[in-house]
């Protein structure tokens, strides 16, 4: 926004400046978006932490919830100021960031003061309720903190565009969640014992079992986990029936690399046939640029002719200069407007101009594409063109006969027709003609040759010698009669008496090469699909055409970009576990734990799956990035209960109690803070760029903290041979 604000201000010297006539229009202007989009943002924050702090004074009291929300405030200001530190501005994904750590950033905190709870009621002191709380599980919480840290890694790890999204969601979740691990292990216990009500005489722990974990839900909960004990093997079997299910349910989730953006604008893409002259395409465009500025949903359009527009926002790629493109920038009034318009426009193009290939296309949320569908065959440093050609009219053939391409086309274009003409050595030399002297006559019959400039005012226009148009027209029938001027002559021959022959020949005026190799890539759109429909539909007939030896198929495009970014993530992931395993095994110096925690993991792919199934949502990059830190949120929440398990046997507590005490007295906290996450980050539903990994995130740890709370203890029980007392 400040260099908006600079360049608004010296565009504003300049337009005072302009001759009269002349005005300066905004077409894009990234600054007034940024400004909106951080506006929204810092609204769905506030949104966020008010959600947050209703959880928690709702399930925990209005003096705990003061007290970890005073935690979250103190985390979240300190984060700011360490991102100032750091270089990290307050943007889009930034403060997105912020929504979506919300809720882990309480975990801590909500651990700390029910602990000190839980210890006040047992009838300790104030000083050592803060102390005990705070101190045995800091270093366990420390532990779960890291981990959570760790499960974003890969996105940092990502040299791909996507991971320049990534970068920012690391690095303030990552300074986040270790400030409040810091603030709930000092500043929380202070908190609590200034501002804990003391317990009452009927919350004090009685002889009942459960002690102070009794009641209607603690009695459920501990009845169900006895049972999921006992019958552990229906229990296992149950949910690998549902992991499976949830598997195949999976296939069926469509895939996007990055989503459509939320800008109220929109692109057309205009492709005449190649050899049309600008001058066509401009006129072409005058049907269109009318039919747009008379529709009352257009703000404004501009037209670029030759060439595409210069790169004014990131994801889209600017087009090379052809003289047979141009491109049509329409800024609606309203969003509402866009994708109606996108399918209106597309109709009547499609009907109104036959002569030209025309596409009109959203921007996207993230790194683009601008022909989501390619296909490229390349071959050998001496590859014949035309079985290039042959290659891509056989891969064009394929996806005209699908229901789900459009805008088929290749990057070689259509061949044009040039004149050939054959100099005559003999006949040349007798009028003295060089084959310069035939270039510059030809050049001047039709292009023009520039003879001089013109000065308006501080300008230099070229002028330029060239036949009348009527003549230019005549000389296509009789090019053989066209005057050739010797050099240092003043008589001149016709061009037919200089040259052997004159011939029309057809050649391709675009010649692409991919790594030195000459290459030609088939390109196309999905229609009402998404990419990864058309793929299917088409890929095995694509990879059945016959190559020659050295020629070889590529397949690009999203394929491409989603591959690249999917793998880069494979070392942050393999780095990740690492870190993570390392962590567990040095916190319960045990090799089984980390197997119990990690076997519950693949278990949230059950809450994705019903989420993103159910909401319609594609699994995208940052579907993909939400899945990743839930795997983190899962082993957090799994961190703290074996904790609690470990700590109970310490205690002298029987194996099989410890567990169903632990699990008990655990449950509030867990579901506490998986609720202030799944709230937390409901705010961001409402955009598109981040909804795929709400929507991961919320349907996932739902139920994945179910599964922490039931299968962590069933599987605990399991590899550790814990056997449930036959009295229970």
């Amino acid at each position: 926004t400040g260099t908006g604000n600079l360049i608004a201000a010296k565009l504003e010297e300049i337009e005072a400046e302009l001759p009269v006539g002349i005005s300066v229009d905004r077409v894009a202007w990234q600054g007034d978006l940024v400004k909106e989009a951080v506006g929204g943002f810092v609204i769905n924050l506030v949104e966020s932490v008010l959600i947050v702090l209703v959880v928690i004074a709702l399930g925990m009291g209005l003096r705990t919830g003061i007290i970890v929300g005073g935690g979250l405030v103190f985390t979240i200001l300190g984060t700011i100021i360490a991102l100032g530190v750091v270089g990290v501005d307050l943007h889009r994904v930034s403060l997105g960031s912020f929504v979506i750590a919300l809720g882990m950033l309480v975990d801590a905190s909500i651990v700390v003061a029910d602990g000190v709870a839980q210890r006040l009621k047992r009838g300790m002191s104030r000083r050592e309720a803060a102390q005990d709380a705070a101190v045995k599980p800091a270093i366990a919480l420390l532990g779960a903190t890291l981990v959570a840290v760790a499960a974003f890694y890969p996105s940092i790890a990502s040299k791909t565009d996507g991971g320049e999204y990534g970068r920012t969601l690391f690095i303030v979740v990552g300074i986040a969640l270790m400030l409040s691990w810091l603030i709930a292990v000092t500043v929380v216990p202070l908190m609590c014992m200034d501002l804990l009500p003391d317990p009452k005489e009927d919350d004090e722990e009685g002889d009942k079992e459960g002690g102070a974990y009794s009641g209607g839900f603690y009695n459920f909960f501990r009845a169900l986990l006895r049972g999921a004990i006992r019958f552990r093997a229906f229990t296992v079997l149950g949910l690998l029936i549902l992991l499976g299910v949830a598997l195949g349910g999976f296939t069926k989730v469509d895939k996007a690399f990055f989503t459509d953006s939320t800008r109220t604008q929109f692109m057309i893409d205009y492709w005449a046939p190649e050899g049309t002259r600008i001058q066509q395409v401009s006129t072409d465009l005058k049907e269109i640029e009318q039919k747009l500025l008379g529709d009352e949903r257009v703000l404004n359009i501009s037209s670029y002719i030759g060439g595409g527009p210069p790169r004014f926002y990131l994801p889209v790629d600017p087009e090379f200069p052809y003289a047979s493109f141009a491109q049509i920038i329409v800024n609606t009034k309203d969003l509402k407007a866009v994708t109606p318009m996108v399918e209106e426009m597309q109709t009547w193009l499609n009907e109104t101009q036959p002569q030209a290939l025309l596409r009109v296309r959203k921007f996207t949320a993230g790194p683009g594409f601008t022909w989501p569908f390619e296909a490229r065959f390349s071959g050998p440093a001496d590859a014949d063109r035309a079985v290039l050609k042959d290659l891509a009219e056989q891969g064009m053939r394929i996806l005209n006969n699908s229901p789900y391409a459009k805008d088929i086309r290749t990057d070689m274009r259509q061949p044009v027709q040039k004149v050939v003409t054959e100099y005559d050595d003999e006949r040349a030399r007798w009028a003295v003609v060089s084959r310069v002297n035939i270039a510059s006559s030809l050049r001047a019959a039709h292009d023009g040759l520039p003879v001089g400039l013109f000065r308006e005012g501080s300008n230099l226009q070229p002028i330029f010698l060239r036949f009348a148009e009527d003549e230019r027209q005549r000389l296509s029938d009789s090019l053989d009669t066209l005057q050739v001027r010797p050099a240092l002559s003043t008589k001149s021959v016709p061009l037919g008496s200089v040259v052997s022959d004159i011939n029309l020949e057809w050649e391709d005026p675009i010649l692409v090469r991919w790594n030195r190799r000459p290459a030609v890539t088939v390109q196309a759109a999905s229609a009402g699909v998404s990419f990864p429909n058309l793929l299917a539909d088409v890929r095995e007939e694509f990879e059945a055409i016959e190559l020659p030896p050295g020629y070889k198929l590529e397949w690009r495009g999203e394929y491409f970009g989603t591959l690249d970014s999917q793998l880069s993530l494979i070392p942050g992931i393999i780095a990740s576990n690492v870190i993570m395993v390392f962590l567990m095994v040095a916190l319960f110096n045990s090799v089984r734990i980390p197997l119990v925690i990690f076997l519950v993991v693949p278990l949230g792919m059950i809450g994705i799956t019903t989420g993103l199934l159910l909401t319609n949502n594609p699994f995208s990059f940052m579907a993909l990035i939400g899945g990743l830190s839930l795997i983190g949120m899962m082993i957090k929440n799994s961190i703290v209960l074996v904790d609690a398990i470990r700590a109970n046997e310490t205690s002298g507590m029987s194996p099989y109690d410890s567990v169903i005490q632990a699990a008990v007295a655990c449950s509030g906290p867990i579901m506490l803070g998986a609720a202030t996450t799944i709230l937390g980050v409901a705010p961001l539903l409402q955009d598109i760029f981040w909804v795929a990994m709400s929507v991961t995130i919320m349907a996932g740890l739902t139920f994945g903290t179910v599964f922490t709370l039931v299968v962590v203890p069933v599987v605990y029980t399991i590899l550790f041979r814990i056997k449930p007392p036959k009295s229970d």
